[in-house]
């Protein structure tokens, strides 16, 4: 699991890769890349789920 503190650390440092299907993802939500690395850096965890597999 990565913790939220690694994936800031990532985006800062630009160290993203951005798969097809993420890409794909962001498209259909109608999303922007910058939309999504602000709520990352900005925003707050509402939920966890910490038994959850992917």
């Amino acid at each position: 699991m990565m913790e939220i503190d690694k994936i800031v650390n990532a985006i800062q440092a630009n160290r993203i890769r951005i798969t097809d299907h993420a890409d794909e993802q962001s498209e259909s939500d109608q999303l922007t890349f910058d939309e999504v690395y602000f709520s990352v850096l900005h925003g707050e965890i509402i939920e966890d789920y910490p038994d959850d597999k992917p």
